[in-house]
């Protein structure tokens, strides 16, 4: 039997270190290229593709930036993320605002003016092509799993089946859990994935809830799924009628809503007509905006604990690193501001400045960005963070760069609100705001120092921000004519731009 020497010089020891180099080579070569065997499966010579990241969308209902400080968990995002403190929406009305966001265009391209038709509603949106033009298609085809829970637009019925066996699932969507009229909270349909399902009055029909249960089942189920997911969670609250979870029903018990110097305006013969004519709120009225502004901060205590689920679920699940989290709103809300009770609608901070607020892998920790973005910008957003195309015919801009710590050129500087008065409607939810003292049909301009408004009556308004941050005296009579002219012919190409024009006309001086 053979056997060898074991000498430093012998045959058989260079051959094994040969073989030993080669095996070494081999293994290097593998982490790069991938080779059949190597943990991604991949055949030999294709480089493994980067995993797309998961999207939750946490869109609340009128939630202004009053309510945040009390809500614990979104505080803790802001502390993990980063807030835009500049959002701003395109109108402060729930199926315009809402129709901006799924198709990435102003008001005057969406078509979407008013809660229903003929100016507005799902039924509008619908007809104009929103569905198949907003991010849930594009999504879809990106290779995500879609899904969406709560609320749509306003006008959409959950058992509606479109001339079909069934009720009806608009093209996008994956998973599909949606009400028509939830605001009660209580007593609503879903349409969940094409069958209609009834809740009654049991706590645990608590529709906060409820969507909360099933956005966390939708979790589970994608992390399973090698595909990426985008998931956007729409509630109802804290819209009203204000109703609580009985758990909160009888929370802050002493809470009052926030007395800014706008608060009840003493002077307010400054302001256009519509607002004018209101009189000093009494004691009883301001009693009511106490017990509203208690129930509305109630109301969002669902909504926090329920990111607390979404959080704890896509740690469990291994998904928290490679998921962006972002919170909003669709609509801010006034609460006793300006003479006003509580509604929306109006060109001041209260109604179309919105929390949002962005967590996620690369999103830098505790940063406040100050750049203008508006709810034209989720949809080349949540576009671009798929790895998908922006449409060309979109009005806003992807916010990504700011979730990189970058700062763009060029961005705008100035943020247009267009808002058409709707006709009174018993069926609308936000008819407290379209009836004979609510503000008439307008545009506005907010930039980092002024607001300017312009009334279809005539009626202008335009406050200096810098030394009026709460809008409290309107200057427009005394506006200098070079400078009313600017504003005049920026707000005019505003209203007008499409696509990459609306980049262009929202940069000023």
């Amino acid at each position: 039997m053979y056997r060898h020497s074991g000498s430093p010089g012998s045959p058989s020891r260079l051959l094994i270190a040969v073989i030993a180099v080669i095996l070494a080579a081999a293994s290097a070569l593998a982490g790069c290229v991938g080779p059949l065997g190597s943990p991604d499966g991949k055949a030999p010579g294709k480089a493994a593709a980067p995993r797309k990241p998961n999207i939750i969308f946490v869109l609340t209902d009128d939630l202004s930036w009053d309510l945040v400080e009390h809500m614990p968990r979104v505080q803790a995002m802001r502390r993990a993320g980063t807030t835009f403190g500049n959002f701003f929406v395109a109108d402060s009305l729930c199926c315009t605002s809402r129709a901006t966001m799924f198709t990435g265009r102003y008001p005057h391209n969406t078509g979407v003016r008013t809660n229903f038709p003929p100016d507005g509603g799902y039924g509008v949106f619908k007809a104009r092509g929103g569905e198949q033009s907003s991010y849930a298609p594009a999504l879809r085809a990106a290779g995500y799993r879609t899904g969406l829970m709560g609320k749509y637009l306003n006008g959409y019925q959950p058992d509606d089946a479109q001339g079909g066996p069934r009720p009806y699932v608009p093209p996008g969507w994956d998973e599909w859990h949606v009400a028509g009229n939830g605001y009660q909270e209580y007593g609503y349909n879903l349409n969940e994935n094409g069958k209609l399902v009834h809740y009654g009055n049991r706590p645990q029909d608590y529709l906060t809830d409820v969507l909360a249960e099933k956005s966390v089942r939708f979790l589970q189920q994608a992390s399973a799924d090698r595909k990426p997911f985008f998931l956007q969670v729409s509630t109802f609250a804290p819209h009203g009628p204000f109703v609580a979870a009985p758990r909160h029903a009888r929370a802050f018990p002493n809470l009052r809503a926030p007395r800014p110097p706008s608060f009840n305006e003493a002077d307010n013969s400054d302001k256009p007509s519509w607002l004018r004519a209101r009189p000093r709120l009494r004691a009883p009225g301001i009693a009511r905006i106490d017990a509203g502004f208690r129930d509305r901060v109630r109301m969002v205590q669902s909504v926090d604990e329920m990111i607390g689920r979404l959080q704890q679920t896509l740690a469990a699940t291994g998904r928290d690193r490679d998921t962006y989290l972002v919170f909003g709103s669709d609509n801010g809300f006034h609460l006793g501001q300006y003479r006003l009770a509580g509604g929306k609608m109006t060109a001041f901070d209260t109604d179309v400045q919105v929390p949002y607020v962005v967590t996620g892998p690369g999103v830098p920790a505790g940063r406040g960005e100050g750049a203008f973005a508006q709810n034209t910008d989720l949809l080349p957003t949540f576009l671009e963070l798929a790895g998908a195309a922006v449409p060309r015919g979109t009005d806003g801009r992807s916010l990504v760069p700011f979730l990189r710590g970058e700062n763009p050129s060029g961005w705008r500087n100035v943020a247009l609100v267009e808002h058409v008065k709707p006709p009174p409607s018993p069926q609308d939810p936000d008819r407290q705001d379209s009836g004979p003292g609510a503000p008439p049909t307008y545009n506005a301009l907010r930039t980092q120092r002024e607001l300017y408004v312009e009334y279809v009556n005539g009626e202008r308004e335009y406050y200096d921000l810098v030394r009026d941050p709460h809008a409290l005296v309107n200057r427009a009579g005394a506006l200098p004519p070079q400078r009313r002219e600017e504003l005049a012919g920026l707000l005019y190409a505003l209203k007008q731009c499409a696509g990459t024009s609306c980049a262009t006309a929202g940069r000023t001086r």
